[in-house]
C-alpha cells in the first residue's frame, strides 16, 4: 500500500493538528499516528497553556520569565516568536471553541505556576490538554482534505537526492508501507519513555528524534531533560503527573514529619523552577531517608476537588484523598528540551523535512522549559511550520540554526565496555538511562552509559529493518538514549535540566551556548 498526499504529518498532538489546519487550505494532508488519535502528550497536559493575555501581563514579561527559566541559553528570537504570537494563537483557539475556565465575572481564570511572575496560565480545570486536543480534532475532522491513519507506526524517513520525500511505516496489520509527499512534518512528541520513571504515555518513545537522526538531521540540546518534581509515588500505581498547578494554588512539599522543606534549598520555595524543585526533593529524601509528600490539607477541600477533578480521581484510585491526605511524590522524566533542530519555521537540516512540538528544538526552552510553555510551543510553531511547508519552494531551503555543531569525536574514549553478544532490551535501556543519565549525573555513569549505547548501536545496525512495533520502539529508545548520554557527557557543567555532580556549577565562559550533533555521512 502507498499513498501520495500533498503534505504528510507524523503525529496527532497539538503541533500536528495545528499544522494540518494550516496546510489543508493548500492541499491534501495525511496524519499518521501510531496509536489512537489523542494518545500523545497533549492529552496528558494538565496544568494549562501560558500566554500573556492578562491585564497585568505582556509579552515582554513572559519573555523575561521564559529566559530566566531557560538558564542562559534560550534562543532569543525563538522566545520572542513564542511570547509575541502566543496571545493571538490562543484567542484563535478560543474562537474555535476551546473553553478555558473563567471567573464568576466572565474573565479568564488565569493560574500561576512555578517561575511565572504573574498569573498567565489558561486552563480547563486539570484537563487542559484534552480540551485543546479535542478542539483541534473537531476542526480537523470537519475538514475534507485532512485524513488520519491510526495505528500506523512510522519507521523511517525516505530521503532521495538529499531531500525528504516521505515516510516508511508499518500499517495497522504490520504491513510495510510508504507515503510520499511534497513536505513532511515530524510532530511525534517527546521521549520520556527512554527513562524507567516517567510521566509520559507509552507512545512517547522518541521516534521522531531517532528517525530524524537516521535521516541526517541535526539534533540539539538533548542533554537537557526536565524531570517533573511531583509524580505520584505509590507502589503498584503508574507514575501519574501531579500538575505544577497544584503548587500554584498553594500546595506544599513536606517531609515525612509534615514540615515544609523547600525554603531550606531554594529561596523561591515550592514555586522554584522544576529542575531545582526536583533536586531539592532528592536532597530531602537523602537527608531524611524517608518519603516526601505534596500536601493540600491547608486548602479548601471543595475547591481542590473542583479545580483538580482528574488528579483527585487518580489519587482516589491509589487510595488517597488529594485534599485530605499527604500524597507521596518523587521526580520522574517529563519533557525533553532538545530534539531535531529547526529554524523558527520548523525547517530541519534535511530539505523537505520539518519538525514542530516537543520533537523539535528551536532553542525556545534553553536548558529548562518554563511551565505551560509546551502547549503554546506546539500551537505557535505548529502553525508556523504549516505555513512554511506551503510557502517553501521545492528548490530552496533557507534553514537557519542557532546551536553550535559539535563533532561526535569530541567525546572520545568511551567506545568500549559492553559485553560482546549482549542483546539490549527495553527494560535494560530504560534502567540505564534512569540510573546513569537521570536527574543527577557524573562522568563515571555517563562513560558507562555511552559505552553501553555504542555497543547497542552496533547491534542495532546489524539488525534488519524493524517489522514489528516492539522492534521499532526498542530501536528508538536505543538511538535517543545514546544521543542523550553523549550530549550529557560532553557538557561539563550544570545548567537547567542537566546536572553534573562532578561539575555542579554553571560555566558560561566555557559552555554558554547550545550544542548540536549530526550523523556522519
Amino acid at each position: 500500500m502507498s499513498s501520495s498526499p500533498d503534505y504528510l504529518i507524523v503525529g496527532s498532538g497539538i503541533a500536528a493538528l495545528r499544522a494540518a489546519l494550516e496546510l489543508a487550505e493548500s492541499g491534501d494532508v495525511l496524519l499518521l499516528t501510531k496509536a489512537a488519535s489523542g494518545e500523545g502528550n497533549t492529552g496528558y497536559a494538565q496544568g494549562g497553556i501560558a500566554a500573556a493575555v492578562g491585564d497585568d501581563d505582556d509579552p515582554a514579561l513572559h519573555e523575561r520569565d521564559t529566559l530566566a527559566a531557560g538558564d542562559g541559553i534560550c534562543d532569543l528570537n525563538a522566545v520572542r516568536v513564542l511570547v509575541g504570537s502566543g496571545p493571538a494563537d490562543v484567542h484563535r483557539l478560543m474562537d474555535w471553541g476551546a473553553a478555558f475556565d473563567r471567573r464568576p465575572d466572565g474573565e479568564l481564570a488565569l493560574a500561576r505556576e512555578a517561575a511565572h511572575s504573574v498569573r498567565r496560565v489558561l486552563h480547563a480545570r486539570d484537563t487542559t490538554g484534552r480540551t485543546i486536543g479535542g478542539t483541534l480534532w473537531a476542526q480537523t475532522a470537519a475538514h475534507p482534505r485532512i485524513h488520519a491513519l491510526e495505528h500506523a507506526r512510522a519507521t523511517a524517513i525516505l530521503v532521495e537526492d538529499g531531500r525528504a520525500v516521505g515516510i516508511a511505516y508499518l500499517d495497522p496489520d504490520g504491513t510495510r508501507s510508504i507515503a510520499r509527499a511534497r513536505a513532511t512534518l515530524l510532530a511525534t512528541g517527546g521521549a520520556g519513555q527512554v527513562f524507567r520513571e516517567t510521566t509520559n504515555p507509552e507512545v512517547a518513545s522518541g521516534d521522531g528524534i531517532a528517525m530524524g537522526w537516521a535521516a541526517g538531521a541535526r539534533v540539539a540540546d538533548l542533554e537537557f531533560v526536565q524531570f517533573h518534581p511531583t509524580a505520584l509515588q505509590v507502589e503498584g500505581q503508574p507514575r501519574f503527573l501531579l500538575s505544577e498547578a497544584l503548587r500554584g494554588e498553594g500546595a506544599r512539599l513536606v517531609n515525612a514529619d509534615g514540615e515544609p522543606f523547600m525554603t531550606r534549598y531554594e529561596a523561591a520555595g515550592d514555586l522554584a523552577p522544576r529542575d531545582r524543585v526536583s533536586r531539592a526533593i532528592v536532597r530531602e529524601l537523602a537527608r531524611t531517608g524517608r518519603p516526601v509528600f505534596l500536601s493540600l490539607q491547608h486548602l479548601d477541600a471543595t475547591m481542590v476537588h473542583a479545580r483538580f477533578p482528574h488528579i483527585a480521581e487518580a489519587c482516589r484510585a491509589a487510595g488517597l484523598d488529594l485534599a485530605r491526605d499527604p500524597v507521596p511524590v518523587s521526580p520522574a522524566a517529563h519533557y525533553v528540551m532538545g530534539g531535531v533542530e529547526t529554524d523558527l519555521d520548523g525547517r530541519t537540516s534535511v530539505p523537505g523535512l520539518f519538525a514542530a512540538g516537543e520533537v523539535a528544538c528551536t532553542g525556545v526552552h534553553g536548558a529548562n522549559r518554563l511551565a505551560s510553555n509546551s502547549l503554546l510551543e506546539g500551537l505557535v510553531f505548529g502553525r508556523r511550520a504549516g505555513q512554511a511547508m506551503v510557502e517553501t519552494a521545492a528548490g530552496t531551503w533557507p534553514a537557519r540554526f542557532s546551536a553550535r555543531l559539535m563533532p561526535t569525536h569530541a567525546i572520545g574514549g568511551a567506545a568500549t565496555g559492553a559485553a560482546a553478544g549482549d542483546v539490549p532490551t527495553v527494560g535494560t535501556v530504560r534502567a540505564r538511562m534512569w540510573n546513569q543519565v537521570g536527574l543527577i549525573r557524573d562522568r563515571a555513569g555517563l562513560d558507562a552509559a555511552v559505552a553501553a549505547f555504542e555497543a547497542d548501536w552496533r547491534w542495532l545496525a546489524a539488525q534488519p529493518p524493524a517489522s514489528t512495533v516492539d522492534q521499532a520502539r526498542l530501536g528508538s529508545l536505543i538511538m535517543v538514549g545514546g544521543l542523550m548520554a553523549r550530549a550529557a557527557l560532553r557538557r561539563e557543567e550544570s545548567r537547567g535540566g542537566h546536572y553534573r555532580s562532578d561539575f555542579p556549577a554553571r560555566n558560561d565562559a566555557r559552555w554558554g551556548f547550545r550544542m548540536a550533533e549530526q550523523r556522519a555521512p
